[in-house]
């Protein structure tokens, strides 16, 4: 142990990303990625951006995207938080929402940053574990954390949880719920932005980098009581936004109809190649996300499938935590990507 770095930091495990292959050749359905461009306003933005504004600081608050924002969420400005991805938004809200010797709470299995989040800032975590088919799991009465991180739809998983139980939860936690939606855009029928707007412990967090395809250029926000986003302001870097972030994620979101398009044609894809799957006897997890989380049939393991995809130039997602390991997570692609990946495992 060297005594320059704090405990905690030593004994931490770091987040694990998805692979980042240089190599062009390999078909990658493994990190959530909108595999179809950003709406073409975004190129225009990025044309028109004058280069002899970088000498200057940005918008500290970006205030022109926390206009828009609030305008598409019906709230106001100072409900909004723009944040250097989704991963800032519950940064802060792990430091903003719990206390010296708190928790946060979460359920098992789900996004896994949370809890590299909560190591980071010292402070406990909690897990809910799931049913056997990932549905919803009442918190127990005696979570003891003040902050839950909800992921809707959840991520391995992909499942959606009803909104009105969603809507109960908020009601009955005695701290801050972050509806993570992350992956929203590819729900049907589901609106919590009202919670974020009328509750007083509900904080809802989206990202750009999914539905709008702009996973490299770092943009997420929360919508919120004031207080609470407040709170978010208040830890903030003083600059976390860049210029050229603002003004082409200001772009992307006047152009809702594209990222729409894109989220419909993937929806489609992935019921359609769902049904093919479960036509081959995997077991395929009901998804309202980009991706599908799949367990092969008992005759292969997702190990053994995720090396020989790997060997095929196929790139998916292996978890392998306890309740994880028998399930891979493969992120929708085009249809000729997806078409690959299911001639893959038709060799398999």
């Amino acid at each position: 142990m060297n005594p320059l770095i704090r405990p905690s930091v030593q004994q931490l495990t770091a987040y694990t990303p998805g692979e980042q292959p240089k190599d062009s050749g390999l078909i990658k359905l493994n990190t959530n990625e909108n595999p179809y461009p950003p709406s073409p306003a975004v190129a225009r933005a990025l044309r028109e951006f004058q280069l002899e504004t970088l000498r200057l600081y940005p918008d500290p608050i970006s205030r022109s995207l926390r206009e828009r924002i609030a305008a598409l969420h019906d709230v106001s400005p100072e409900q909004v938080f723009v944040g250097n991805g989704s991963d800032e938004v519950l940064r802060l809200a792990i430091r903003a929402f719990t206390r010296s010797g708190g928790a946060i709470a979460a359920f098992d299995p789900t996004y896994s940053l949370y809890p590299v989040l909560a190591a980071a800032e010292d402070v406990g975590y909690r897990s809910v574990p799931l049913p056997d088919d990932f549905g919803w799991a009442d918190p127990p009465a005696d979570l003891d954390a003040s902050l839950f991180c909800l992921a809707n739809p959840n991520a391995p998983t992909g499942v959606l949880y009803p909104l009105d139980t969603v809507e109960d939860f908020c009601a009955r936690f005695p701290g801050v719920v972050l509806l993570d939606e992350a992956y929203v855009d590819f729900a049907a029928d589901y609106d919590a932005v009202p919670l974020a707007r009328e509750r007083p412990n509900v904080i809802l967090c989206r990202t750009l980098s999914k539905s709008f395809s702009l996973a490299g250029l770092r943009v997420g926000y929360a919508i919120g009581p004031v207080d609470l986003i407040g709170a978010l302001d208040k830890l903030k870097d003083s600059y976390n936004m860049n210029a050229l972030a603002q003004a082409l994620a200001l772009a992307a979101l006047g152009d809702i109809d594209w990222m729409r398009a894109n989220a419909r044609r993937i929806v489609a894809t992935r019921e359609r190649v769902a049904a093919e799957l479960t036509r081959r006897a995997y077991r395929v997890v009901p998804s309202a996300a980009n991706f599908l989380f799949i367990q092969p049939p008992d005759d292969l393991t997702a190990a053994d499938l995720f090396a020989r995809l790997r060997q095929r130039h196929i790139l998916v997602r292996y978890f392998p935590a306890p309740r994880t390991q028998n399930h891979l997570r493969v992120s929708i692609g085009t249809d000729s990507d997806m078409d690959a990946f299911l001639a893959a495992i038709q060799h398999q």
